[in-house]
């Protein structure tokens, strides 16, 4: 069988021969870098911890593949999945999600990114001012149940041993 070298080694079609776009580009590093934690310290010593970026790349990459964090490609360079798990859940813990959001937001607002006709509110997640300070006991509309028809009894049944 003769393999055709020049048709496994012909880039596909549409690629331009440069890198594929970075998940976490320097306009995005420069606003989140801020708003991570510092490196707690290590009274005993031990491994230096992986830096935050690389950490966030393996992150977003989990999250917009869909993969199991166990899944994740070494040769990317982004630590283990369980690393990035543990990470984002210490983030998580600290507000990082939440304040990197807020200043997403933020930067899009001062570049008219957001287009406010297109944006709804949802009325479950904000009170309504002087509402009901608590919930009323719920009337009940009828004096007798209705039969189960799990329970409900169909007379004598004979019983074989």
């Amino acid at each position: 069988m003769v393999v055709d070298l020049v048709r496994l080694t012909k880039p596909p079609v549409g690629y331009d021969g440069a890198m594929p776009k970075p998940l976490v580009p320097d306009e995005l590093w420069a606003v989140a870098e801020p708003l991570l934690p510092k490196e707690p310290p290590k009274p005993k010593g031990g491994r230096p911890r992986v830096d935050g970026r690389a950490t966030l790349t393996g992150i977003l990459f989990v999250l917009k593949t869909g993969i199991p964090w166990e899944m994740l490609p070494q040769e990317m360079g982004c630590a283990s999945g369980m690393t990035c798990w543990r990470r984002l859940k210490e983030w998580h813990e600290a507000g990082v999600w939440e304040r990197l959001h807020r200043a997403l937001l933020d930067r899009l607002g001062e570049a008219d990114g957001i287009d406010w006709g297109r944006a709804s509110l949802d009325s479950a997640a904000v009170p309504a001012p002087g509402g009901a300070k608590r919930r009323a006991p719920t009337r009940r509309i009828a004096a007798n149940r209705a039969r189960s028809a799990t329970l409900w009894s169909t007379g004598t049944v004979s019983r074989s041993r």
